[in-house]
């Protein structure tokens, strides 16, 4: 991989986030009666996208809200343009990317069209309650506007076609919730609720949230790592493979996820417990195998739609040996339009013949005339993988993300030389279950912390 060039500046990429971060820095104050700073703001978000389809839909929004008079319309617009913005930042660097692993490039995303007209009434009322957010601000916002979504959501969460956007709103809320009254907020995450603001509304568009389209994968699936995402009432597990078709196909590049709720007592190595009934790929993972599938549901975008009934155990397959072999013919999958940030990159490389240094700002790795900071604090404490571990490996095998204007190595798995021999230590190996004695104890702990929580809600239920 040729590390340099990710060092090297993207032409426009600077612009283009800054004509965000303006954008973003209006809906603070919000969009009802914008000050001098923030017209500032919403002009350069229309003079960034002039020379697009967008121009004139775009300038006649930011007019209309400097003037306070913008409607649903033009604060559609200006998210639509946000997004955009956003969506080509993205494609510069996932191209940077692709150029510095030479790698094939992914193909266009292609998403059909659909006139679908489905519970507009809904759509509508999500609608309003996203603008009436964008016009008071987040230094506006308080408990009675922020309960508004409520009865919304109650609504959509029935109806699968709905329940995307569903919960996307249902999480908005409640962070705007547990930050009301805005007022008195010393920090606000601008990007944050700019990116939830900009996708709901986008999502309130008819066909905007159509179901993907999903095909069957039949072939063999090559696991690369796990990346494990938690939350305070959430973990998900998401593994990262090479697809190699039946037929001789192109290999591509997959992900197969699982989610599940998860109280706050339940950590650790005790995560894999929740997970580990919804999907059988993680024990493959965890043993070092490869699966066999039989007409896999997947998304044209590379999601695999997991059903153990279309999987079973295949041979032994090494991650390292996969990343050295497939890996680098392995097609990348197109990205959905409201998919395209830079906070969803995440592109799996290996990395050999490295040094590194362990000092006061992380480990950072040198390699072919770059430096790529390892981002540590991804590392999952489900897992044996250890910052310590990194510093002292030979190759990496990780996910290449870009963030606060860094291109950064989140670690999968890594080989170390021990008495001359490379040794694995990946950070999903305790996936399918572990001997490891710190593994043992947090299985242990998760166990008795579930029995006692299912007891209390038999009881519950009971009453």
């Amino acid at each position: 991989m040729r590390a340099d060039l990710l060092l090297d500046s993207v032409d426009g990429l600077d612009e283009a986030l800054a004509a965000v971060d303006g954008f973003d820095a209006a809906l603070v104050g919000g969009l009802m009666r914008p000050q001098p700073g923030q017209a500032g703001g919403l002009a350069g978000l229309a003079d960034a996208v002039a020379g697009s389809p967008l121009a004139s839909r775009v300038a006649e929004a930011a007019d209309k809200t400097v003037a306070g008079a913008g409607d649903e319309g033009h604060f559609v617009a200006l998210a639509a343009a946000r997004t955009a913005l956003l969506g080509s930042v993205h494609d510069a660097l996932v191209a940077r990317v692709e150029e510095a692993v030479g790698r094939p490039p992914g193909e266009a995303a292609d998403v059909p069209p659909t006139d679908e007209e489905h519970a507009v009434n809904l759509r509508l009322a999500a609608r309003s309650w996203l603008c009436d957010l964008a016009r008071a601000g987040w230094q506006g916002i308080d408990h009675e506007l922020v309960g508004g979504a409520a009865p919304v959501v109650s609504a959509m969460l029935p109806d699968p076609a709905l329940r995307r956007l569903a919960t996307l709103l249902d999480g908005f809320a409640a962070e705007l919730a547990a930050s009301s009254p805005g007022a008195t907020l010393e920090r606000v995450p601008v990007r944050r609720w700019a990116d939830l603001w900009s996708r709901a509304l986008l999502l309130t568009l008819p066909g905007a949230d159509s179901g993907p389209v999903v095909t069957g994968a039949t072939g063999r699936l090559l696991p690369l790592g796990v990346d494990v995402q938690e939350h305070a009432t959430a973990v998900q597990a998401q593994v990262h493979a090479v697809f190699e078709p039946a037929d001789g196909g192109t290999p591509r590049l997959v992900r197969a996820s699982v989610s599940a709720p998860k109280p706050d007592t339940v950590v650790g190595a005790g995560l894999w417990q929740l997970l580990r009934p919804h999907m059988s790929l993680l024990a493959a993972v965890s043993e070092g195998r490869s699966m066999d599938l039989d007409a896999m549901p997947v998304t044209a975008e590379g999601d695999l739609v997991w059903d153990d009934a279309h999987a079973r155990a295949g041979e032994p397959a090494d991650a390292f040996a996969t990343a050295r072999v497939a890996l680098p013919t392995a097609a990348a999958s197109p990205v959905a339009p409201l998919d395209r940030h830079p906070a969803r990159m995440a592109v799996p490389v290996l990395l050999e013949g490295y040094g590194v240094e362990d000092g006061d700002g992380g480990v950072v790795v040198e390699v072919a005339g770059g430096r790529l900071t390892v981002d540590t604090d991804r590392l999952p404490v489900a897992g044996p993988l250890t910052p310590e571990f990194v510093a002292s490996s030979v190759a990496c095998l990780g996910l290449l993300r870009w963030d606060a204007g860094e291109f950064l190595l989140q670690p999968l798995a890594v080989e170390r030389l021990v008495r001359k021999k490379a040794v694995a230590v990946h950070a999903g190996s305790w996936a399918g279950g572990t001997t490891d004695k710190a593994g043992v104890r947090a299985e242990k702990a998760a166990t008795d912390a579930v029995t006692v929580l299912r007891e209390r809600a038999g009881k519950l239920l009971r009453k």
